[in-house]
């Protein structure tokens, strides 16, 4: 703790509640508001001032870290945003389970060197060109989401921003592929029941529905494959620790070879703009100001909360999760979760160099935020990415509380066998 944070008022913490619900109800409530970022912005900035101008003369330090730690967090997002948008799939293979099931296999391992958005970006519009003949795929959105945009990018903190945030904080690059088991039993279990029902719902299919996609075969092709030596130069300043800012200077430069080499026809097919990362942009500035205070009231007094085992963690981080960003619910129960480490005897159990927390408790948090990030469309970014381009397309996909009865089937008694297998 830095010895010149005092414990700031409940009150101030209050606009980081505000911000957060915003985000969740007004694109329900006001959408056509909501679309523009412009409105976006001047909703963050209005709930964030009071709270930036009282961080700003009672705890500096703090809104200086957080200011440099936002900076950080954008430019990798972008980079990997920008730079995966121009890798264009091409193609169209056969829709069976096993094709199917493969695409989700290949998207949950590339999650974790070009983020889930990345790799969201790169596969979703290749697979529904695959299925586009079938009629029974409302499922296959759904499991996409769950898999190559949620759980899948556990294992690097490239993976999934909450992770990344957790890597500012000091968290060892390496020590998230400590999370291997949990996500190896959550990919296998949602694989074979994605298989389980994929096949079932093959067998549904008309055979004129089946012989098109028979007779509609192309090649997989890929272009655009320059930028996969630029997503190697980001996630070599990320392995490697490079210093900030040079980390960042080197991002960006990796960002810019990618527009520079990068062919405008294949951005253009890839239906690539900026406004989802200047969304995220937006709202993430008015998130990391108004959870300062948040943070150090956590550090400071999180013990007396009686929050305190890892399954405790997991549920509170991944229901939070669910409805509001994962990232800043992530920061909050880390700090939380330093508070509870320093109140509690000495148990012998591993303090995660850098952040000083627990590290069974650090392991149910960021399950916690990644794996529960896929219960609803709003947990994590790509989700809402997903069902626009899928319903651009042409596809029926689930609405919003549709969505919810698949990830309360198949995904809450997952997360209660996690529990009893990693965190109790």
């Amino acid at each position: 703790m830095n010895p010149q944070e005092v414990i700031p008022p409940l009150y101030i913490c209050f606009p980081f509640v505000v911000l957060l619900v915003c985000i969740a109800i007004m694109p329900l409530a006001v959408p056509r508001f909501w679309e523009k970022n412009r409105n976006k912005a001047i909703i963050a900035a209005i709930v964030s001032a009071p709270v930036f101008i009282f961080i700003l003369f009672s705890s500096p330090a703090a809104l200086w870290q957080t200011i440099a730690e936002y900076v950080s967090f954008i430019v990798l997002l972008g980079s990997l945003f920008v730079i995966s948008g121009g890798i264009l799939v091409t193609g169209d293979l056969r829709a069976t389970p096993l094709v199917t099931t493969t695409f989700l296999l290949i998207g949950a391992v590339i999650a974790n060197f070009i983020g889930t958005t990345g790799a969201s970006m790169v596969l979703i519009r290749p697979l529904l060109q695959t299925i586009r003949e079938r009629k029974q795929i409302a499922h296959i959105p759904v499991f996409f989401i769950f898999i190559v945009s949620n759980i899948g990018g556990s294992l690097t903190p490239l993976g999934d921003p909450p992770l990344y945030l957790g890597f500012l904080r000091g968290v060892p690059f390496t020590w998230t592929f400590r999370l291997f088991p949990m996500w190896g039993v959550a990919i296998a279990a949602l694989l074979i029941l994605f298989y389980l029902v994929e096949s079932y719902s093959c067998r549904k299919e008309t055979q004129a529905d089946l012989l098109r996609d028979r007779v509609s075969v192309t090649p997989i092709g890929v272009v655009g494959t320059v930028n996969f030596v630029f997503l190697l130069g980001v996630l070599l300043t990320v392995f490697l620790q490079t210093p900030t800012p040079y980390r960042e200077v080197l991002m960006v430069f990796m960002t810019l070879l990618s527009l520079k080499f990068t062919k405008q026809e294949i951005r253009v097919q890839n239906k690539f703009t900026f406004y989802p990362i200047t969304e995220v942009a937006i709202l993430f500035a008015g998130i990391f100001v108004t959870m300062v205070p948040l943070l150090i009231f956590l550090r400071m007094k999180g013990a007396a909360l009686g929050i305190l085992q890892p399954w405790q963690f997991f549920w509170w981080t991944g229901g939070l999760s669910s409805f509001l960003d994962n990232a800043p619910t992530y920061l909050t129960f880390a700090s939380l979760a330093e508070g509870v480490t320093r109140s509690l005897p000495d148990s012998g159990i591993p303090i995660v160099p850098g952040i000083g927390v627990r590290a069974d408790l650090l392991r149910a948090i960021s399950c916690g935020a990644v794996f529960m990030g896929a219960n609803t469309y709003i947990g994590n970014g790509p989700n809402f990415m997903v069902k626009s381009i899928a319903e651009e397309q042409g596809f029926t996909v689930p609405h919003f509380f549709g969505y919810m009865v698949y990830s309360g089937v198949i995904l809450i008694p997952l997360f209660i066998v996690l529990t009893f297998l990693f965190f109790v």
